[in-house]
């Protein structure tokens, strides 16, 4: 056995590749007689074999030099190399064909070659040729991955993708897997086989799991619903069961699938929901040919919403942030990944007024994405002059300008933190949502609010932090053991967002459905066994306690507010108390002129006379409640 493996790990040399073809092929033309003359020869053929036997030989050693049919690595042998022998073995029989045809019509009206020869020699050459190789390949893999040390898995879907999903793990000897079953929806493929391995319908995935050790589950299928996805995974969980995803056929290397591409599942996938339905024309209607001007361009949000515009012709946007190098990062993107799009790349604070003054007078914005803001609540519930700074004045700021210049819609992005806040961070939205609502009375511009709550991915979000402590070996962090919180996606945000800024007549706060609330321990949980990790035996969890501001359930509505329906069933206008402007403009310039003075706690207590909801929690502020 040793032997062998020593044989198989050297690559057998050409030459003797070439000698064994023409092996083959000498083998192949003895055979042919022997079938064609019922294993009894005539004497008279015997005495031709010289120049058959040299005409066959001489035209094949040809063709496979030329070809070069015998440089291929025969224990990697593919459909490709089998291809090419097929194609070189068929011209190489038309040639004989071509010397039967010029011998018998223009020399001696005689056949050097019988034509059954021929077409036996062709069929048993090919047959020979291609099979040994694949033998040799079979083999090759046996010995170098034995069966019984192959993991066995599962495939999900036994359509194209998972016939190419099969091939793929059964090419790649690296791998040490082999397919025990396929996963199907369709009744008509149940109980039938595919290449050797049984179909199986979707109700007996539980039981497969349990009845065999199975290492890995592979979701072959490209549009699967996230809610069937949930339910495959929760399964494969429940059996400590890694769960993998073939990637999108976009994605695959040059056309072909290799096993190296196909990833774990992620967290995020299992948040998703149902693609987004959008009003693509009123959206166009709305953006198309216009100067946009998308504010915090360079983050999780901002980024988004801009590579959300360009599908919808927009004459020119303008990206402004305050962040260099993910500004940079942004820029490259467009420009490798989007020709010909008319953008501008501008660095800037918006609470510079001067400069922020400067970029509506050069580039004249119709419309207007306000995505700029501080978010964490930790920092700002430390930093409170600061979130004062940026999410207030800032927003101001371009909020005065935008009416100054004449800016068609200004579309605001919110938080769920504004709603009933218990931090800073959620006090300042909400003091500049009612600064936007109620500029919207005395200007043409139309101010528009969206509020929802986290993004999967965004930066200093919860995955990406629990992602990192699974990858360190733990522990995982939570602050308390039934916090919950809502999620979305950022695409699926920033669809909405563009839904929203397009319906929106001016002082709407919109609210996005979130769906249902997660528990940030189940998502911990989920996201270890994702992992293939088991709890409190390959990493922890440690609670934190809440942090100061933090709540413990998040909210989108208030709880003396309602709700009007839009036309889109994920979009709901919050019906909220409305300002006077000049009361409001009045008390936020204080606050604003509070920077000055660097007093924490006379900042907070005037937000506190602004927003009257605004109770702290877990907060050395809950004393000026």
């Amino acid at each position: 056995m040793r032997t062998l493996d020593k044989l198989f790990q050297r690559n057998t040399p050409r030459w003797i590749i070439f000698f064994i073809d023409m092996g083959i092929c000498l083998f192949s033309v003895v055979l042919a007689y022997l079938v064609r003359f019922n294993f009894s020869i005539p004497h008279s053929e015997i005495a031709a074999f010289p120049t058959v036997f040299g005409l066959i030989l001489l035209i094949r050693a040809f063709s496979f030099y030329f070809s070069k049919t015998y440089q291929g690595i025969v224990k990697y042998t593919s459909s490709k190399d089998a291809q090419r022998i097929f194609i070189v073995i068929s011209i190489g029989s038309i040639v004989f064909c071509v010397i039967d045809f010029i011998s018998y019509y223009f020399i001696n009206k005689k056949f050097p070659i019988p034509f059954s020869i021929i077409i036996i020699d062709y069929m048993a050459t090919t047959f020979l040729m291609i099979s040994l190789r694949v033998m040799f390949k079979a083999l090759y893999l046996e010995l170098t991955n034995p069966n019984k040390d192959k993991r066995s898995v599962i495939i999900f879907g036994a359509g194209e993708s998972g016939i190419i999903t099969k091939r793929t793990l059964d090419r790649d000897a690296g791998t040490k897997y082999k397919v025990l079953a396929f996963i199907d929806d369709d009744a008509k493929k149940q109980n039938k086989k595919l290449e050797g391995v049984t179909i199986y319908g979707m109700e007996t995935l539980d039981e497969l799991l349990q009845h065999n050790n199975v290492s890995n589950l592979i979701i072959s299928v490209q549009n699967l619903s996230p809610t069937r996805k949930q339910r495959i995974v929760d399964i494969c969980l429940n059996h400590n069961v890694k769960v993998l995803n073939v990637p999108p056929v976009t994605n695959w290397i040059n056309g072909e699938l290799s096993f190296k591409q196909i990833k774990k599942v992620q967290i995020e996938e299992l948040l998703e929901r149902e693609p987004i339905q959008l009003d693509k024309d009123d959206i166009q209607k709305q953006l198309s040919n216009k100067i946009i001007l998308v504010t915090g361009a360079a983050g999780s949000i901002g980024s988004e919403i801009v590579r959300q515009l360009i599908r919808f012709n927009p004459k020119k946007i303008v990206l402004l942030d305050q962040a260099e190098s993910p500004l940079y990062d942004m820029e490259m993107e467009l420009f490798d990944k989007y020709e010909g799009l008319s953008y501008e790349v501008v660095m800037g604070d918006i609470r510079n007024k001067e400069r922020m003054e400067n970029v509506f007078q050069t580039f004249k914005p119709e419309i207007v994405f306000h995505s700029a803001a501080y978010k964490h609540v930790p920092m700002m519930e430390n930093n409170p002059s600061e979130s004062v700074l940026t999410n207030v004045l800032g927003t101001k700021t371009i909020a005065d300008l935008s009416v100054e210049y004449k800016v068609e819609k200004f579309v605001m992005v919110s938080t769920d933190k504004a709603v009933n806040p218990t931090n800073v961070m959620g006090a300042s939205k909400r003091i500049a949502e009612i600064y936007t609502q109620s500029l919207n009375k005395k200007s043409t511009t139309k101010f528009i609010t969206t509020r929802f709550g986290n993004v999967l991915g965004s930066s200093g979000s919860v995955i990406p932090r629990f992602r990192q402590q699974i990858e360190t070996g733990g522990p995982i962090t939570i602050t308390h053991p039934d916090i919950t919180r809502y999620f979305m996606t950022i695409p699926e945000a920033c669809q909405l967002v563009l839904e929203a800024g397009a319906m929106g007549k001016g002082g709407e706060i919109f609210i996005f459905d979130m769906g249902d609330s997660v528990k940030i321990y189940d998502l911990a949980v989920k996201m270890i066994k994702l992992s293939g990790l088991v709890l409190d035996k390959d990493i922890r969890i440690i609670y934190t306690g809440l942090r100061p501001g933090e709540k413990l359930f998040e909210e989108l509505l208030a709880d003396h507010e309602n709700t009007l329906p839009t036309h889109h069933k994920q979009i709901l206008i919050a019906k909220v108390k409305e300002y006077d402007f000049a009361t409001v403009s009045n008390s936020i310039s204080e606050l604003i002129l509070l920077f000055e003075k660097q007093n924490n706690k006379s900042i907070v207590k005037k937000m506190k006379e602004l927003v009257p909801e605004f109770k702290s929690n877990n907060s050395v502020y809950a004393e000026l409640d």
